[in-house]
């Protein structure tokens, strides 16, 4: 490629992208140069990593929590009974994988590049203290007592005591009125011995009323269960087992949950995928079978594929993953990310464009979900049988398909069918404050059921993204309507500085865990898409986000997830973006931000010259849990520098071989 070579034409630029000549330069020649080379790598790397079908799977960091709920559960299944060598290997390689993965300080994170966390290093605590008290003499059992011992000595000093009353009180203050993960956390340590024997073992650990599960679905956002929508295995199956060890001394409250038992470990079958991973999540999956072998259902249909599902995902290190893959969510994004700058053909060629749309149409859900009672037409974040539609998916399959039928994929029909029955469904599920929760409407008691910018903004471009194709109807209606009540609630929800934060991404190194930098540049990502008159309404909004944003740049020019954070490739460019987005946006933002942009995009080149592409644990699980993404780097690297060379004078464009930019 070469600088005479000329920008893409109006067709090829995707809809509301600004042209070059709009805008005034924002790099320098020697940055811009910088910021080529960067794209060029990591456009080569993240088109090196499909799959042989041709779609994105990703790779998800090991976890030291999936890890140790996974050996705490097939340990307590070993001793149950029954004759299984392979138990005692598995249980074998992930307590090796946690005594090697420990961190200096004595405590365990969720990630091997994670700070100590107190979730963790209790679940890891107990299952080695478990497994200690059973070992043998040797250097086995050193080992063992080396690890335990130390993680014991760190949660002595966070806790004060390890009374199992202080270990309860310090895990329910983390996590407040959601007893999603609190109370799965002192099970654990109730089964593996920490708490004492027999019935005193549960004193400190909260009951669940799993007979609340015997409703009608319909019921549940009404009844205020302790735990959130997507939480009903560990609402059945811990509730069930503190019930067995430790029944209530209310008579009729012990009749009706004697009364409910079966039925609803039926309920928990039926909503079990096919693959045994309940969300194809590790600690989800460990955390019920556990719970059924120590109430006595070890031969339970439930624990059988738990077992077959924990002995599938155990990696060759010895060590489980959060969740089995993001599939769905990294393809969607690497075709966004490739699709930034406007030029999606010459990323992608016609074939595996083709070979895309029809892979995402497969995705698309075609029957009520037997979990959440979601309705078709929708994504989850994975192809796997464990995957639940949500509103973070669905969105970024829409906005994929939008860019795959502008750069001439097929099936046209097939692609604008799924899209309003995709853009259908998003407006069900908003919920009355305008804005776009995850699973299901109008649960709004607890945190992760809440409405959240990231999810709104994401199905905001969605809608604009289709609205154009949609034919004049009621549904094109709704959706004018809908862009008009996320926005107001995006505008509604920011904060007093200036920032969003958002609902699924975090970070670990912020004072409250939270990562106001992605919630902010995932807001301001959805400006360009927006009509005129409503990119007016927010002009305010948004000029007061980027000011915030570059408020919180760090001084070597990155970005980390907040104010003091260290900087990271997913977050500084997730903040390339966003400013490169709003940079044609209105008025008088822009100026005052191009030397900002153009610090970032010099620490960026130099970090990835450096070293690469190193993932950071931004993703947020649920219940404050960290992940990394191998893709994610490379995914916002390439979406941030394809947008900012797309509104550069001089614009990275096609020569025909991707490998050429």
């Amino acid at each position: 490629m070469t600088e005479s070579t000329p920008a893409p034409s109006a067709r090829e630029r995707r809809p509301g992208a600004a042209t070059p000549s709009q805008l005034p330069p924002c790099l320098d020649a020697s940055t811009r140069n910088g910021a080529r080379r960067t794209l060029r790598r990591a456009r080569r790397e993240l088109l090196a990593a499909r799959s042989p079908a041709g779609h994105w799977t990703g790779y998800l960091s090991s976890s030291a929590l999936s890890t140790t709920t996974a050996v705490c559960a097939l340990e307590t299944l070993r001793r149950s009974g029954g004759d299984d060598p392979e138990l005692a290997t598995l249980v074998e390689r992930g307590t090796q994988w946690l005594i090697e993965n420990a961190n200096d300080d004595g405590g365990f994170g969720d990630t091997p590049e994670s700070p100590t966390n107190i979730s963790t290093t209790t679940l890891v605590w107990a299952t080695l203290a478990m497994l200690r008290d059973a070992r043998a003499e040797g250097s086995d059992r050193a080992a063992l007592d080396r690890t335990a011992g130390a993680a014991e000595a760190w949660l002595a000093r966070e806790v004060g005591t390890l009374t199992p009353a202080a270990i309860a009180a310090t895990i329910s203050a983390r996590y407040g009125v959601d007893k999603t993960f609190a109370v799965p956390i002192l099970t654990l340590c109730a089964i593996a011995g920490r708490f004492g024997e027999g019935r005193d073992a549960f004193r400190d650990v909260p009951q669940l009323p799993f007979e609340l599960a015997a409703l009608p679905h319909a019921a549940f956002r009404f009844v205020g269960l302790p735990v959130v929508s997507y939480a009903l295995p560990a609402l059945i199956a811990i509730g069930q087992v503190r019930h067995h060890v430790r029944p209530t001394a209310n008579p009729i409250t012990r009749l009706a949950r004697a009364a409910t038992r079966r039925p609803t470990l039926r309920k928990l079958a039926a909503i079990q995928p096919e693959s045994g991973g309940f969300l194809e999540a590790t600690p989800l999956t460990s955390f019920v079978l556990l719970s059924l072998v120590a109430s006595g259902e070890r031969d339970n249909v439930v624990a059988k594929k738990a077992i077959a599902f924990l002995r599938a995902s155990i990696r060759d290190d010895g060590s489980w993953p959060i969740d089995t893959d993001l599939a769905t969510w990294v393809t969607t994004l690497s075709i966004q990310a490739l699709a930034a700058g406007g030029d999606l053909e010459s990323a992608i060629d016609d074939g595996s464009r083709d070979a895309l749309a029809r892979w995402l149409l497969d995705q698309q859900t075609r029957v009520t979900h037997p979990y959440t009672h979601a309705a078709p037409g929708a994504w989850s974040w994975t192809n796997r049988t464990g995957g639940v539609p949500d509103a973070d998916d669905t969105p970024g399959a829409l906005v994929a398909l939008a860019r795959l039928r502008d750069a001439g994929a097929a099936p046209r029909g097939a692609i604008d069918d799924a899209a309003r029955a995709g853009i259908g469904w998003l407006l069900d599920l908003q919920n009355r404050d305008g804005g776009i929760p995850t699973f299901c409407r109008g649960w709004g008691k607890l945190p992760f059921d809440r409405s959240s910018p990231d999810l709104t903004a994401h199905a905001l471009r969605a809608f604009c993204a289709w609205l154009p194709h949609l034919a004049d109807d009621d549904l094109a209606t709704r959706t004018r309507r809908a862009i008009e009540h996320t926005l107001a609630f995006l505008i509604a929800s920011q904060d007093a500085a200036g920032s969003w934060t958002p609902l699924w991404f975090g970070n670990p190194h912020t004072a409250d865990e939270e990562n106001p930098v992605y919630g902010t540049a995932r807001v301001l990502a959805c400006a360009p898409a927006l009509p005129d008159v409503l990119r007016s309404q927010a002009h305010e909004a948004f000029a007061r986000a980027r000011t915030w944003l570059v408020s919180v740049q760090n001084e070597d020019g990155g970005f980390g997830g907040g104010p003091g954070a260290p900087s990271t490739i997913e977050e500084t460019s997730l903040a390339i973006d966003a400013l490169a987005a709003t940079r044609d946006t209105g008025r008088d933002t822009s100026a005052p931000h191009d030397e900002p942009l153009a610090r970032a995009c010099r620490w960026l080149t130099a970090r990835v010259d450096a070293d690469g592409f190193p993932a950071s644990p931004i993703g947020l699980y649920f219940a404050k849990l960290w992940y990394w993404e191998r893709l994610y780097p490379i995914v916002f690297t390439t979406a941030a520098l394809e947008r900012v060379l797309a509104k550069s004078p001089c614009a990275v464009t096609s020569t025909g071989d991707p490998a050429a930019r």
